[in-house]
């Protein structure tokens, strides 16, 4: 009796060690888009474990159990669990990065630009929580998610810093500038943390008003407070 056609996802161990054949055509999906979508499953797999309420680590064996792979599969796009989680971490953060400054292009005041942008992360976090929790929550605290954490700050603090310096008429040093947006980004980023865990029992509306409340305050004291320092000094 003849054998059928070989499922790609489980193929041989020949097949394994050639890499021709795995970009070979199966009805009728070339080899490329079998990879991507195999690389896709692992990577939503993994946003799965890190982002769920009681997050565990993540293997290449329970990764690939998730994304219903076998392990020769992991290796054909990633060399390394913490490779894997960075991607996820990245991919996330291009996300959001992306959702948040088309908001915030779309408005026609400061209020409004901050806003916007706010009310698009907020809306991204609450719609897949599991981002949320990637990139806030305190439970997750591998070395490679900290390190990731720690860029991101940098990233939105400088993306902050940019945005704001442009639309808000703060007279202040770099150095107090780019203070304030650290100060932003920590503060916005707990909040969210304390609203996606249940701490801060809020709506939607109502913690993207507090946020912007928060974000736009802080620039507007400091200036104030530098101003009437002046004024004391003279």
């Amino acid at each position: 009796m003849g054998r059928g056609p070989s499922n790609p996802e489980n193929g041989s161990d020949a097949a394994a060690s050639d890499p021709a054949a795995s970009l070979r055509a199966y009805g009728g999906e070339g080899g490329d888009t079998r990879v991507a979508r195999r690389r896709a499953s692992l990577i939503d797999a993994a946003l799965d474990l890190l982002g769920a309420d009681d997050a565990e680590a993540v293997t290449v064996r329970g990764v690939c159990r998730r994304a219903g792979l076998t392990a020769r599969y992991f290796y054909e796009s990633f060399e390394s669990v913490d490779q894997l989680v960075g991607v996820v971490y990245d991919e996330v953060i291009e996300e959001i990065t992306h959702s948040g400054l088309a908001a915030f292009s779309e408005g026609a005041t400061m209020r409004s630009k901050v806003s916007g942008a706010v009310a698009a992360i907020v809306d991204l976090i609450d719609r897949d929580r599991r981002k949320g929790r990637l990139l806030f929550s305190q439970a997750l605290l591998s070395p490679v998610i900290a390190a990731k954490r720690m860029e991101s700050t940098a990233l939105f603090a400088g993306l902050t810093l940019q945005s704001t310096s442009s639309i808000l008429d703060v007279h202040v040093g770099p150095a107090q500038a780019a203070g304030v947006a650290h100060y932003q980004v920590g503060g916005l980023s707990r909040l969210l943390a304390a609203w996606l865990e249940g701490d801060v029992e809020l709506s939607q509306s109502d913690v993207v008003d507090l946020s912007v409340a928060l974000l736009v305050s802080p620039a507007e004291i400091l200036d104030k407070s530098l101003s009437h320092g002046s004024a004391d000094g003279e």
